[in-house]
């Protein structure tokens, strides 16, 4: 559901909780000794439970994730991981919200979602601060997209470790060099 379906609804029984605050007593020109203040209505009452019920609602909703979002989540790699220039980072995951993982380092600390990507990296986010984790097989490394930076860089768990390692023993065939057999001429 979309928050700008809601907001009608919400602006509605907000304006029915104010509009019955002002309403007068029928009074005119009479000023009472002591001025009484009338108690809420049940229907007010009412109208800022359901309110206050909706909105709890809306965030319950937009923070339940989807299965292909859940799924990333379970490839997370978590815990203490050692970056570049003696930095370290620490995920973790939330066991009351899954999906959701706490990150925190030297001066910053995240709420971290998951989100699909077209490259198949892991990919969290945490979208009011900017920070975008991106774990590749071999190292992860956290960006600040409002800063336009790298916060840590070159972060390793002890599987990306094992998975650099075999990289460095035996090295992927690199994209530019062409076979042997298409660099040898052709005869007619």
């Amino acid at each position: 559901m979309n928050i700008l379906q809601i907001t009608p609804l919400l602006v509605a029984c907000w304006g029915l909780a104010c509009g019955a605050s002002a309403q007068t007593t029928g009074n005119a020109g009479r000023t009472p000794a002591k001025a009484i203040k009338p108690a809420a209505s049940t229907s007010r009452t009412e109208i800022r439970s359901t309110a206050t019920q909706m909105a709890a609602g809306i965030a319950a909703a937009e923070a339940a994730l989807e299965p292909a979002e859940l799924a990333i989540a379970e490839r997370v790699h978590t815990g203490v991981m050692p970056c570049e220039l003696g930095a370290s980072v620490t995920l973790s995951s939330d066991p009351q919200s899954p999906g959701y993982f706490n990150m925190h380092g030297k001066n910053f600390r995240f709420r971290m979602i998951p989100v699909s990507t077209a490259t198949g990296a892991i990919r969290l986010e945490d979208r009011h601060a900017g920070a975008v984790w991106l774990q590749l097989p071999n190292k992860s490394m956290l960006m600040n997209q409002k800063a336009g930076q790298r916060m840590a860089d070159g972060c390793t768990s002890p599987a990306q470790v094992t998975v650099a390692q075999a990289m460095k023993d035996l090295p992927p065939p690199d994209l530019l060099d062409a076979p042997a057999r298409a660099l040898a001429p052709v005869l007619p």
